[in-house]
């Protein structure tokens, strides 16, 4: 896909307005920025003293720690299931 069949929007996160690029469809980049939105107002009211640049990388080492919690956890589904899977042959 080349950049000119990127798709566009604009997104508000933390009170700040960002053009954004990418290849989903927009309703899902539109998503995922109502997400960290809601994710760094989640940190700030927990933690108010922190500045924008420490709430973005708190949610940054949020997202990513549940990203390979999941990951993990399909992996592990994935393992389940071959192992079922081949039980299953040998019956």
């Amino acid at each position: 896909m080349s950049q000119s069949d990127k798709k566009r929007t604009t997104v508000d996160i933390h009170n700040r307005t960002y053009k954004i690029v990418g290849d989903e469809p927009i309703h899902h980049m539109r998503m995922v920025a109502s997400l960290v939105d809601q994710q760094m107002k989640e940190i700030q009211e927990s933690n108010p003293r922190l500045d924008t640049a420490q709430l973005a990388v708190l949610t940054a080492v949020n997202t990513m720690n549940d990203y390979i919690k999941l990951k993990e956890d399909y992996n592990q589904l994935l393992e389940q299931k071959k192992k079922d899977e081949d039980h299953t042959e040998h019956d």
